[in-house]
C-alpha cells in the first residue's frame, strides 16, 4: 500500500510542474512566441534542421535524454533510503529539470540552435565558449564510450533483447519512408508499436547471440564495434529517416512500460520494503549529501539534457511554444520513469522482507538495473498476469532501446561540436559532416580499446567522473540561461536558485571524488577531475564579470536618462 502513496504523491506533483509551473515559467519568463521563426524554418536544410511536429519531436527528446540513466541513478541511490531519492526525484524534475531543459531548448532555439557550448561565447564570452565545450566534449565522450559496453553487455546478458532492439530501427525506417510521404501518423505509430511488442515476445522465444570469439575479440567487443558502426551511419542519416521514427516509437514504447509498471501498483498495492532511510549501510559509504544529487541526476537535472536541447531537438522545434512541450514534458517522463524505478526497487516484489533486501542492497552500487528488472517484471507479472519472461524481456529492451537513442543521438552531437570548432577556428576538414563523424566515432574507440584493450571497456575507467561532471554541466547550462536572462531584463532567480543548489552539490562531490582518485593514485581520473573543477570555476567567473559590468552598464545608462 505504501507504493501506492508514494506514486500518487509525485504523480500530484509533476501535474502541478506541467500545468501550473512550466506554463508560468514559458510564459513570463521565457516569455514564448507563436511568431518566433525557429532554426527549423529559417534553416531547415532537411538532415538536421527540420521542422517536427512537437509530439514526435517530444519522442525523440525524452528518449535522447533517458538513456538509461532514469533507472540506473534511482536503482543504486535507494540505497540511502527511498524517502530522499523520492523527494529529489519529484522536486527535481518540477523546479530543476523542466526548467533546466525548457530553458536550454529556448535560448538555443533563439540563437538558431547553437549548442550551448557555441552559445556561451553570444551570452558571456569567448573564453567561456573554449571551456565550456570541453566539458560538452568530455561529457559526451564518457555517454558515447559508456553505452556502447552498457548495450554490448545488456546484449550479452539478455539475448532475448537483440531480435526487438534492432527490429525496432527497421520498424523506424519504414515507418519514417512512410511519413515522409504523408501517410497518417497515428495509424502508423499504432502498427509500429504492435510491431515492436510483437518482436519482444518472439524474442524472449528466440535468443541470438554472437560467437563467445570472433576476429579475436569477445562477444562484447565485437557488440561496441557493431554499435559505433551503426551510430556513425545513424547521426549522418537526415533526422525524419531514422532519429525521429526510432525515438517517438520508443517513447511509445515506454509510455507502454509506463502504463504498465504504474497500473501493476495500483493493482498490487506492494507494500515497501526498502527503509525510509538506510541507518544499516556499510562502512565508508559515501555520504548521502552530496553524493545523492549526482547519482540520481537524468530524473531530476542531468547537464546531458542540455546538451540534447541545445544540439538536436532546438534544430527540429516547428514553433517556439512546443518548447514547453518537448522539454518540460520530457522531463516530467524522465520523473516518472525515475519514481517507479524507486518503486520497483523497493518494494516486495524485488524483496519480500527488509532483511532480503539489505542482502541485495548489500553495499552501495549493488542492486542496479538488475534490480528493476526484477522488480519490474515482477510487479507486471503480478498486475497484469504476463509471464516473467515476457516481462522482463520487455524491461530489458526498454533498457536496451533507451541506451541506443542517447548513444545514436550522442554521436550526432559530437559530430555538431567538431562542426563548430571547424566553423570556430576555420578548420575546414572539420566542417565536414563525415569526417566530424569519424572522428567521434574515433575518439569513442580510441577510449573504449586504447584504455580498455580488447574488452572495449575503457570508458568506464572515466566513467566515475561522470556524475559530478554531468552535474557541473547542468548547473553552466542554467548559469548560460541565467545571464541570457539578465541581459534580457526578466526574473532570473528561477534559473539561479537551481544553478546555485547544483553547483554546491556537484562541485562538492567533485572535491570528494578527488580525494578518493589521489588516494588510490588513479592520476588520469585526477588530472581530469581538476580540469573539470578548474573550467567550472573559471566558466563562473567570467559569468560574474558579465553580469556585473550589464549591472553598470544598466546604472550608467539610468543616471545618464535622469541627468
Amino acid at each position: 500500500m505504501q507504493s501506492v502513496v508514494i506514486v500518487l504523491v509525485g504523480i500530484l506533483g509533476m501535474l502541478f510542474g506541467w500545468f501550473v509551473y512550466s506554463k508560468f515559467i514559458a510564459e513570463k519568463i521565457f516569455k514564448m512566441d507563436d511568431d518566433f521563426v525557429t532554426p527549423a524554418h529559417e534553416i531547415n536544410d532537411g538532415v538536421d534542421y527540420v521542422p517536427t511536429n512537437k509530439v514526435v519531436l517530444w519522442g525523440h527528446h525524452f528518449t535522447s535524454v533517458a538513456g538509461a540513466a532514469p533507472i540506473v541513478g534511482p536503482a543504486i541511490a535507494v540505497y540511502w533510503g527511498w524517502v530522499p531519492a523520492v523527494l529529489w526525484v519529484v522536486l527535481g524534475t518540477i523546479f530543476f529539470a523542466g526548467v533546466h531543459d525548457m530553458g536550454a531548448l529556448w535560448a538555443s532555439a533563439r540563437h538558431k540552435g547553437k549548442s550551448m557550448g557555441a552559445l556561451s561565447e553570444t551570452v558571456i564570452g569567448k573564453r567561456t565558449r573554449a571551456l565550456f565545450m570541453v566539458v560538452v566534449f568530455l561529457v559526451l565522450l564518457m555517454v558515447n564510450a559508456v553505452f556502447g559496453v552498457v548495450i554490448a553487455n545488456s546484449f550479452v546478458a539478455n539475448p532475448s533483447a537483440v531480435f526487438p532492439a534492432w527490429s525496432a530501427i527497421a520498424v523506424a525506417l519504414v515507418i519514417g519512408f512512410l511519413l515522409k510521404r504523408n501517410v497518417p501518423m497515428m495509424p502508423l505509430v499504432a502498427i509500429g508499436v504492435a510491431v515492436l511488442y510483437a518482436t519482444i515476445y518472439m524474442g524472449s522465444s528466440m535468443p541470438l547471440a554472437l560467437p563467445s570469439e570472433m576476429l579475436g575479440l569477445s562477444d562484447k567487443a565485437n557488440w561496441i564495434l557493431i554499435l559505433f558502426v551503426y551510430a556513425a551511419v545513424a547521426s549522418l542519416l537526415p533526422v525524419w529517416m531514422l532519429l525521429q521514427p526510432r525515438d517517438f516509437i520508443n517513447g511509445m514504447q515506454l509510455l507502454v512500460g509506463l502504463v504498465l509498471l504504474y497500473g501493476a501498483v495500483f493493482v498490487v498495492m506492494p507494500d515497501i520494503t526498502a527503509p525510509a532511510f538506510n541507518t544499516e549501510t556499510v562502512a565508508n559509504t559515501p555520504s548521502i549529501i552530496p553524493l545523492l544529487f549526482v547519482t540520481i541526476a537524468c530524473g531530476a537535472v542531468s547537464g546531458f539534457h542540455g546538451i540534447v536541447s541545445s544540439g538536436t531537438s532546438s534544430k527540429q522545434l516547428n514553433k517556439e511554444t512546443d518548447g514547453r512541450f518537448v522539454g518540460y514534458l520530457g522531463a516530467v517522463g524522465e520523473g516518472s520513469l525515475a519514481l517507479i524505478t524507486l518503486v520497483a526497487v523497493s518494494g516486495v516484489m524485488l524483496a519480500v522482507t527488509p532483511e532480503q533486501w539489505h542482502e541485495i542492497y548489500s553495499h552501495l552500487g549493488a542492486g542496479s538495473v538488475g534490480a528493476f528488472i526484477t522488480g519490474g517484471s515482477n510487479m507486471i507479472q503480478a498486475g497484469w498476469g504476463i509471464p516473467s519472461e515476457v516481462s522482463s524481456t520487455l524491461l530489458a529492451v526498454m533498457v536496451v532501446l533507451f541506451a541506443g537513442t542517447t548513444m545514436d543521438s550522442g554521436v550526432r552531437l559530437q559530430r555538431y561540436i567538431i562542426q563548430e570548432w571547424g566553423e570556430i577556428y576555420n578548420i575546414p576538414v572539420l566542417k565536414s559532416g563525415i569526417t566530424a563523424t569519424l572522428v567521434a566515432v574515433a575518439c569513442c574507440l580510441l577510449l573504449a580499446f586504447g584504455a580498455g584493450g580488447a574488452s572495449g571497456s575503457g570508458g568506464m575507467i572515466i566513467w566515475p567522473l561522470f556524475g559530478s561532471t554531468n552535474q557541473l554541466l547542468a548547473s553552466l547550462t542554467l548559469l548560460v540561461i541565467s545571464v541570457y536572462l539578465i541581459k534580457l531584463g526578466r526574473p532570473a532567480k528561477y534559473t539561479l536558485i537551481p544553478m546555485s543548489f547544483v553547483l554546491v552539490m556537484a562541485f562538492f562531490a567533485g572535491v570528494i571524488k578527488l580525494s578518493e582518485y589521489y588516494e588510490k593514485g588513479n592520476w588520469l581520473l585526477v588530472g581530469l577531475d581538476v580540469i573539470v573543477l578548474v573550467v567550472s570555476v573559471l566558466v563562473m567567473l567570467e559569468a560574474w564579470s558579465v553580469i556585473v559590468k550589464h549591472k553598470s552598464e544598466q546604472q550608467d545608462s539610468e543616471a545618464e536618462r535622469a541627468n
